[in-house]
């Protein structure tokens, strides 16, 4: 028999498991069905390397499926089948597995150094397929802790790669786009993620696979939105419906309908928005999606409250609310909370937004202390691993010198040269070892500057954060009462507490980058604007803080009115395009009219300026409202004060001085809010 002969002989035949494969591409149901009812005919001494792939392919099948437990279990199985054929292509594509399982946990320092470690068993390896699954992996492990810029090369190194597999090199290819399509929307690039996502449907056409162009459709969707194309991310949106509803894809079909109620939400169409909320409740009732559920609901809410149908919307919205708080999904609960409380405004409830906008900042709050907590830990456990490979290898030495040292004694006429000879080398180890350590140890101290840097400054603008402004309260010196310094009174501190007006409009219209421009300029003028001693927070979102320590009283309306004109009086330059921009401010002094703060701690009088914004916002915006002093026994004023402040001017409890911003500026705001309405 010739060569070539016998080789086609010997090649497993793989045509079933491509049938099946390109079957899971419309219909994940019926292709792991076939798949597992393939896996089970299989002798087990079948040939190996369709065993494997029988595995492999299931595998991908289960993952899509969610099934993530018979996932792990059948790349266990894998593993144990190529550690017995001592295949080491396999095996390192059955451990990239572990990594996702150790990723799916959250643990992402002990994924990148088991990462590493398959990265250094794989480096002769020439198998195109299982270094794009590396790539894919390391990619996935850095978008996952943030580092977008880290994250793109090897997106795109895996991208790559997919022009070199055996086969299905154009489905993976589109797999691959679309995901670096996602991650150019992580990095606020949606020219880029729509050029990607273009180029990858260009390419759709060419085969089959439903499922991978309804997600670059909704891709698209998303890209179009962020640039501002409305209708044309409605059209996006509804091609996914009928891509959906065509290849039985009723998850698929509830996702881009939940997308085009956000879309009727956004244009105010909320009759629109209600019975497309509705349509997706009904598919992912159908699929038991109860995260894509409890999305509905909430859209069906706001729809209702966008028709004045208040009760029955609140009804459903809480239910959402409840499930993403049962589920732990705080983030997911903070843009809840942001859309209840513009629902609420634009209904004139003011008290019920100021209400959700506290509960917002709480919730803020929280998630900014889980998240530095997580990096904190994810640092350590990294640096902890890496410790315990040093540990390893230190370990590795010793033995190796023990073995020496009993070869040594057997040739006595040579122990001297080698004893030597030994010592020489422990040296050199124990010196080398010792550099890497102190190099190690100077890295963790410069890691945890920058985490120390960034605990107290905001990563936008470069501004303290509320945690220092928390710390430096926390440390303040408050005397009791009767043993107050005259010179606290006669020179108290001043707290300016500050909003950009209509923000969301700026991001709406200018787009989000613009936004982060804004922000930045803003932070600039303030810092040039107040003392070197004063200091300038960001206190979150797009409110700032001015504490001012020891300040003249008289001057304080001259600095809160400089602080207005300054941002106010000339727009911002953002693609140069003028961004008319304009602040509402609140200020108090501390103490507070000449009480002890035992009394009416930095908290309370931070409470009361916070109210004082919020009377700003409501009479117009561009100006501040600042409470200066008491006008009643603090013991009769204060329980009113704390919780209402319109009560306390309106019974005559205390002194309020009023300054207004620019005019100019003010005008054009004010038309900018007409023509695009928003919430404060």
């Amino acid at each position: 028999m010739p060569a070539n002969a016998q080789d086609k002989q010997n090649t497993p035949d793989f045509s079933e498991i491509e049938v099946m494969h390109t079957l899971a591409d419309r219909d994940n149901t019926a292709a792991l069905r076939q798949l597992q009812e393939y896996k089970e005919k299989l002798d087990k001494n079948a040939d190996y390397v369709l065993r494997a792939e029988v595995l492999k392919t299931l595998i991908a099948v289960l993952y899509d499926a969610g099934k993530l437990k018979e996932a792990d279990a059948t790349n266990a199985e894998l593993l144990q089948l190529a550690k017995a054929h001592n295949d080491t292509d396999m095996i390192g594509l059955a451990l990239i597995g572990e990594a996702f399982q150790l990723l799916d946990k959250g643990k992402f320092a002990q994924a990148l150094v088991k990462l590493g470690d398959i990265q250094q068993s794989l480096r002769d390896s020439k198998n195109a397929e299982v270094l794009m699954r590396l790539n894919i992996a390391f990619g996935t492990v850095q978008l996952a802790i943030g580092n977008f810029d880290k994250s793109l090369p090897y997106s795109l190194e895996a991208l790559r790669l997919a022009d070199f597999i055996p086969r299905r090199q154009l489905q993976a290819k589109l797999y691959r786009m679309e995901s670096i399509a996602r991650l150019y929307l992580s990095m606020h690039n949606a020219e880029k993620a729509l050029e990607t996502t273009d180029e990858a449907l260009a390419m759709a056409p060419k085969i089959d696979t439903p499922k991978t162009i309804a997600s670059l459709f909704m891709t698209r969707g998303l890209a179009l939105i962020d640039l501002n194309k409305y209708a044309e991310a409605l059209e996006s949106y509804k091609k996914v419906v009928q891509i959906a509803q065509d290849a039985g894809m009723p998850g698929v079909e509830a996702t881009a309908l939940g997308n085009i109620s956000d879309y009727y939400l956004h244009v105010h169409k909320y009759a629109e928005a209600e019975r497309a909320a509705r349509m997706s409740l009904e598919k992912a009732q159908v699929i038991d999606d109860k995260f894509a559920i409890a999305l509905a609901k909430a859209n069906i809410g706001f729809g209702l409250a966008g028709q004045k149908k208040f009760s029955q919307g609140i009804s459903y919205i809480n239910e959402a609310k409840k499930f993403f708080m049962e589920t732990g999904s705080k983030s997911d609960v903070e843009n809840l909370l942001s859309e209840i409380g513009n629902m609420y405004e634009a209904a004139d409830l003011h008290k019920e937004a100021l209400a959700i906008v506290r509960e917002q900042q709480k919730l803020s709050d929280e998630l900014f202390r889980s998240d530095r907590a997580r990096a904190v830990a994810t640092l350590q456990e990294q640096f902890n691993a890496q410790e315990r490979q040093k540990q390893i290898e230190l370990l590795a030495r010793e033995n190796q010198l023990k073995d020496a040292e009993i070869q040594n004694r057997r040739l006595q006429q040579v122990i001297l040269a080698l004893a030597a000879v030994v010592m020489v080398m422990v040296g050199v180890v124990i010196f080398f070892l010792y550099k890497r350590v102190r190099k190690t140890n100077e890295k963790l101290i410069e890691v945890n500057q920058q985490l120390e840097f960034h605990a107290v400054r905001d990563p936008l603008t470069g501004l303290y954060n509320r945690r220092s402004f928390v710390d430096l309260m926390k440390a303040r010196i408050i005397l009791p009462e009767g043993e107050r310094r005259e010179d606290s009174l006669e020179n108290p501190d001043c707290l300016i507490l500050m909003d950009i007006d209509h923000f969301k409009n700026i991001n709406d219209n200018y787009g989000h980058a613009a936004g982060d421009a804004v922000l930045m300029e803003v932070a600039h003028r303030l810092r040039n604007t107040v003392r070197d001693t004063d200091m300038v927070l960001r206190w979150g979102g797009e409110e700032f803080l001015i504490y001012s320590p020891r300040s003249n009283p008289a001057q304080l309306k001259n600095l809160v009115d400089r602080v207005l004109r300054t941002i106010g009086e000339e727009g911002m330059d953002v693609d140069g395009k003028k961004v008319p921009v304009t602040l509402t401010a609140g200020f108090i002094s501390l103490p507070f009219s000449g009480m002890s703060e035992t009394i009416c701690n930095w908290e309370k009088a931070l409470q009361i300026a916070d109210m004082a914004l919020y009377l700003g916002k409501v009479n117009g915006r561009n100006r501040a409202y600042g409470v200066t002093r008491l006008l009643k026994p603090y013991a009769e004023a204060l329980p009113v004060l704390d919780h209402d402040l319109s009560a306390a001017i309106k019974d005559g409890m205390v002194e309020l001085a009023e300054v207004h911003g620019p005019v100019k500026a003010a005008a054009n705001n004010l038309h900018e809010a007409t023509e695009n309405p928003v919430a404060v």
